[in-house]
């Protein structure tokens, strides 16, 4: 990886076997790349331009969005919608005196009003944070009007820090569980600790048995980078299996192009075991500073830096023949995804 972000002049790089190759190694600048580590993946490592990427499997793909209109609407039933660009969702449930939004993506936040009013004309009473992010709920304060914000006490205080306008602070804040009933329709908002980040909620709606849960799941796609940028890893994989568990027919995940499935969990769950497996065994197997130049053993972040290389090395090439074809982004974020358990394996 780090051998591989820059290409020194006069390298030849090939693909031969599926093994990234390289020539002219022994006359480098120090620090520059240099020979790949062995077994090197097919994969490209970070830092490495792709010429193209892996084709999207059609099973991680959804219903094509109108780019003129900027959004698509999809009826999730009982008066519930999703929301989406086919990369963000969010959600809005409709009741008899008004409208209860759960998170405004600034991608699309200027089109909310314009879905809503595809169903009904009635106004914005609330608005359901499911975590801070600026991603998700960055367009909050464009919706206008003055709605009741309810979100987790951990998403406040991060707000609080962040102080961004953008972002309104919530009214309404809660610690373990809270129930909206709204009218004759209800949401259930409830906390289940930290994994993507302190205050990330779970948002669900029994009358059409859809729960959101937001960066936890990403439906026929590889978690985006680094688990989702999980802030607690293990919290995240515990997550996941709580998900795998509840009684749902329709998952809202916050991104990609289509909503969830049990079977789109339960692909996840099994991904990141075999993830954590592989990064264990690669962990265990791989002998510190072998195959180093001996002037940079006493270098204690060139040697650390070589050991967890070399098992990230090992770990791709133990998923890439079983999972490359089965989700989405596999050649983008594989490598990101095998550093993070490495650090977590090591550290938590």
């Amino acid at each position: 990886m780090k051998r591989l972000t820059r290409i020194r002049s006069g390298a030849i790089l090939a693909f031969l076997g599926g093994i990234l190759l390289a020539s002219n190694a022994n006359d480098e600048v120090p620090g520059a790349a240099g020979a790949p580590y062995p077994g090197m993946p097919a994969i490209a490592p970070i830092g490495t331009r792709i010429a193209k990427y892996m084709d999207v499997p059609e099973s991680a793909k959804g219903p094509a969005m109108d780019s003129a209109k900027g959004y698509r609407l999809q009826e999730l039933g009982k008066g519930l919608y999703m929301i989406t660009d086919n990369a963000y969702q969010s959600m809005f449930m409709t009741y008899e005196s008004g409208v209860v939004v759960v998170d405004a993506p600034p991608s699309y936040a200027a089109h909310i009003h314009e879905a809503i009013a595809e169903i009904t004309n009635k106004p914005i009473t609330h608005l359901v944070y499911s975590h801070s992010h600026i991603d998700h709920i960055g367009g909050a304060k464009g919706l206008g009007g003055n709605p009741i914000i309810i979100a987790h006490e951990e998403t406040k205080r991060l707000l609080v820090r962040a102080n961004d306008p953008n972002r309104p602070m919530p009214t309404v804040t809660f610690r373990d569980r809270y129930t909206l009933r709204t009218g004759s329709r209800t949401l259930e908002l409830s906390y289940h600790g930290n994994a993507h980040e302190p205050g990330n909620i779970f948002i669900w709606a029994p009358a059409s048995k859809t729960l959101m849960v937001v960066d936890v799941i990403c439906p026929g796609w590889m978690p985006w980078r680094r688990l989702s940028l999980a802030e607690d890893i293990p919290g995240y994989f515990a997550q996941v299996e709580e998900i795998k568990h509840l009684p749902f027919d329709v998952l809202v995940s916050g991104h990609v192009a289509r909503t969830g499935t049990k079977a789109d969990v339960e692909l996840q769950s099994d991904f990141i075991s075999d993830l954590k497996g592989a990064t264990g065994r690669a962990l265990n197997s791989t002998k510190p500073g072998e195959g180093m130049d001996p002037r940079d053993k006493s270098n204690p972040w060139a040697f650390f830096d070589d050991y967890t290389d070399c098992v990230m090395v090992a770990c791709v090439n133990s998923l890439t023949p079983k999972w490359s074809t089965k989700l989405a982004g596999f050649d983008a974020l594989i490598w990101d995804q095998c550093y993070a358990m490495e650090q977590s394996l090591r550290g938590d």
